[in-house]
């Protein structure tokens, strides 16, 4: 009986993935993974040059299952991924924070190059408040705890900036804003670590520490005890549209995007809340308002982790799914995905079932028209095809390059045609090659070029992918045909195609 019904399970996978495959990829598709440094015990085994070839491998893996964005931890614990930081180098570096790599490199600028490279964006993934992971860690001398001391607080066994300071989010923002002014990153990332998540002591919840912060600030601006949660998270909103207007002050195109926890609030907290029952909440254990930031537009991008099965009695992935899409206002809402729960073969030992929720999880997110796309955590199980997933991707769910979705809010208006399209031989190789129209308006700049093999010179491309996105102003001809190109300006608004037919 258990033979046939693994058979029947199998079968029906199968079937679904047939139908599947026969839909139409989106030409505009968020294809993300999430890249984390903290942790990351191997790299401090690593020189500089296996460093970069292990992120360069990466990135190839990536480019091979066609993601489009990368999302990189630069700041896991106050502390930097990057040169020249007002905070330390990352202990995940070299195993000792302060301690720079030797030779010296920038893993940030690197990242930023080589995803260029490839048509990917790269998105700077920081944390705001965590400082250690665990009470063994070790800060270096120069870390502003030991010169700002009443801006942290102990949590457990870990340290954290106090969110109820000003002067902490003052810091914050004054990180980040650094590092979009000089580098050439695509957006500014959190995930779902705001105010910690809570940890309880002989079976009872331990309060957030911040007596004195609260004190100190939360009376004065007419809280009280009754709505101290409150002021918890007006901290954090304040954090957020201060930074949201940090970034685009600096620079418009830059997106700021956050990947909150899957459950806003359970219906049993607020009737507008899904239908779940989770032992935790954004709005009530982490103080994180995403809906409100939303509705605002503090932020430009949305990703609820549902690290859940479709089915789940406490958060049931299809109910939170949409319940998402239904409260994000119209915002661009990518969903966060854990590989090895959605597609490792599990037993259900109720039902007695084998099942790989991949394509149901699929159709969830192409059949709903607000959701554009999904990040996948955690990108180091990419190359390890970590049951199957890898090569579901790159066979059935991702096969064409996507354009990333457009930012209706921020910009959309297309870029100038490319000029002067032609083909040149170099040596013994034909290339397209044309020229970009000059425009000191940096939004409408191009920043990369689509390439298309089209059947006439009067083809819609509206709804094609292309066969290559690249930076530069040459492609190399493969075969003979017509082509089309289009410019692509930051936020990846398409110009008007420009066709010419090659025969060599």
């Amino acid at each position: 009986m258990m033979k046939k019904l693994i058979l029947l399970t199998l079968l029906v996978a199968i079937a679904a993935t047939s139908v599947y495959s026969q839909q139409q990829e989106p030409k505009r598709e968020f294809r993300g993974a999430w890249v984390h440094t903290v942790g990351n015990q191997k790299y401090r085994e690593m020189t500089t040059d296996q460093m970069k070839q292990h992120f360069s491998d990466l990135l190839d893996e990536f480019e091979k299952t066609k993601i489009n964005a990368v999302i990189f931890q630069v700041r896991p614990q106050a502390d930097a991924f990057y040169t020249n930081s007002i905070e330390p180098w990352s202990r995940f570096i070299t195993g000792k924070q302060g301690a720079a790599p030797s030779p010296i490199w920038d893993p940030l600028q690197f990242m930023v190059e080589e995803c260029h490279k490839r048509g990917m964006e790269l998105h700077a993934w920081f944390n705001p408040y965590r400082v250690t992971s665990n009470d063994k860690e070790v800060l270096c001398n120069e870390h502003l705890y030991y010169k700002k001391p009443h801006l942290f607080v102990k949590y457990g066994k870990q340290i954290y900036f106090d969110p109820g300071e000003p002067e902490s989010r003052e810091h914050t923002v004054k990180v980040i804003a650094d590092v979009v002014k000089r580098y050439d990153i695509d957006a500014v990332h959190f995930d779902d670590y705001f105010y910690p998540y809570k940890i309880a002591e002989k079976g009872r919840i331990v309060d957030f520490p911040d007596d004195k912060s609260f004190a100190q600030y939360g009376t004065k601006d007419g809280f009280n005890q009754q709505t101290r949660n409150d002021w918890r998270r007006n901290n954090v909103n304040v954090l957020i549209e201060e930074l949201n207007k940090t970034i685009k002050e600096i620079k418009p195109w830059v997106k700021f995007g956050i990947s909150p926890f899957g459950v806003w609030r359970n219906v049993s907290s607020d009737p507008t809340g899904s239908k779940t029952n989770a032992g935790c909440e954004n709005y009530d254990d982490l103080y994180a308002d995403i809906k409100l930031w939303v509705e605002k537009r503090w932020i430009d991008y949305n990703v609820p982790q549902l690290y859940f099965d479709i089915g789940h009695p406490a958060a049931d992935y299809e109910t939170l799914i949409k319940w998402w899409s239904e409260n994000n206002y119209g915002e661009n809402l990518y969903i966060g995905q854990d590989i090895s729960k959605t597609v490792k073969v599990k037993s259900r030992e109720k039902e007695g079932e084998f099942v790989n929720q991949l394509p149901q999880k699929m159709q969830l997110v192409r059949s709903n028209k607000n959701v554009h796309g999904n990040v996948w955590w955690s990108g180091y199980s990419i190359p390890r095809n970590a049951d199957g997933f890898t090569d579901s991707l790159k066979n059935t769910y991702q096969t064409k390059i996507a354009l990333m979705p457009k930012y209706k809010h921020i910009d959309t208006v297309k870029p100038d045609v490319v000029q002067n399209l032609k083909t040149v031989k170099k040596n013994t190789d034909d290339y397209l090659t044309w020229i970009t129209s000059n425009t000191d308006d940096v939004m409408q700049k191009a920043a990369y070029y689509c390439i298309y093999i089209v059947e006439n010179n009067k083809e819609d491309i509206s709804d094609k992918s292309p066969i290559a996105i690249i930076e530069n102003t040459e492609f190399k001809i493969q075969k003979n045909g017509t082509y089309a190109v289009t410019a692509l300006d930051k936020l990846q608004n398409e110009s008007i195609p420009v066709y010419i037919t090659v025969n060599k």
